[in-house]
């Protein structure tokens, strides 16, 4: 079996954020104003949605942490449009990102996996958008009355329309390579945003003492193998025939299994430890569960960046897929690059349909 290994490539770029950065504590905004001239368009407004999504993360950690005190645990009574139940914890979070993103006008739509419909955001004064972004406000919700780890998941593209008219659906049915930034909040024994322009991955924790994210995992890389599949294996007998031995093989080689039921807490596990997460299509599910634009997209460019795959289950770049709906859904096999090959040998040697 092959032994875990980091990743430690660096680049110029590394080297030169390791200099200024040094052992000092860096913020998320020090961060995030430092790095501006990376960005191909540099106008500060990209610089601006990062923070406000920095200010919606403190906000919603707070009151994570203390739901079970002001009575906002529970069903909320209605659907989301993926036709889930939904929490009073998503819809808290879901309004308070909105919020935090039109108070800026730096976006001038979003999209979240909570409403069925794009939302526009009316320009403040003279100032054009050009920036759309996507989120799951609360990933893992199902796991909240029970007090395990839950996440938010964000996306931003530029926006393919005129910044004279408002945004519209082609705005937002990109492909994720096309994606200008992404990443997710961890709510967990520690609060960590984790997020990624296109230059590396880099993760900043909570400092509940100052209020402030502070740079604490630098130039994050994914290693290459990795001992831990993370799968839902309930459904095993509902799954494919590749996947079902793909799964038998993990047990065989030992590997541990580890499935939270928060997208966001298995991947930032795998993302330090090493491993594959799966979430492949089943009888209820045949074109899978995962939203594509909300977790799968955004989930894969970090992972990419530091050094993983993301593949569906027919074997493509989950980057690469072109979406037709905005709730769409797809199947995702994610993680370190050898565990990803392996599988994608199973289904290339198993699977009963031509890939």
């Amino acid at each position: 079996m092959a032994t875990t290994k980091k990743n430690t490539t660096t680049t110029p770029d590394d080297v030169n954020l390791n200099a200024w950065a040094g052992n000092r504590i860096v913020t998320l905004d020090e961060f995030i104003i430092r790095s501006e001239k990376d960005f191909e368009y540099a106008t500060g407004e990209l610089t601006g949605l990062l923070r406000d999504i920095g200010v919606a993360a403190k906000i919603i950690n707070r009151e994570v942490n203390k739901a079970g005190l002001v009575n906002i645990l529970g069903v909320a009574d209605n659907q989301n449009a993926s036709g889930e139940e939904q929490k009073k914890l998503d819809v808290y979070a879901n309004d308070k990102l909105i919020e935090c993103l039109q108070n800026s006008g730096e976006c001038c739509a979003i999209a979240s996996e909570e409403n069925d419909d794009i939302l526009n955001i009316p320009p403040i004064g003279s100032k054009s958008s050009h920036y759309v972004v996507m989120f799951d406000p609360l990933d893992g919700s199902s796991n909240i009355d029970v007090n395990v780890s839950v996440g938010t998941i964000f996306a931003i593209y530029r926006r393919k329309s005129p910044s004279d008219q408002p945004a519209n659906l082609s705005d937002f049915l990109q492909s994720g390579i096309q994606q200008v930034a992404a990443g997710y909040v961890l709510y967990g024994t520690s609060t960590i945003l984790v997020y990624t322009t296109g230059r590396g991955v880099n993760g900043f924790t909570l400092d509940p003492s100052i209020g402030e994210f502070c740079l604490s995992h630098r130039n994050m890389r994914i290693p290459e193998h990795g001992q831990f599949y993370s799968v839902n294996q309930g459904y095993y007998s509902k799954f494919d025939l590749e996947m079902r031995r793909y799964i038998d093989h993990c047990s065989d080689q030992n590997y541990g299994l580890r499935y939270i039921g928060s997208m966001v807490s298995d991947i930032h596990r795998i993302l330090i430890h090493g491993g594959i997460f799966l979430y492949p299509s089943t009888r209820k599910f045949p074109r899978g569960k995962l939203r594509l634009l909300y977790e799968c997209n955004p989930l894969s460019m970090i992972v990419e960046q530091a050094g993983g795959r993301a593949i569906n289950t027919q074997l493509k770049r989950i980057l690469e897929l072109e979406p037709t709906e905005l709730h769409q859904r797809s199947t995702i096999a994610i993680g370190s690059p050898a565990l990803v090959n392996e599988l994608q040998a199973f289904i290339e040697r198993y699977s009963a349909l031509p890939i």
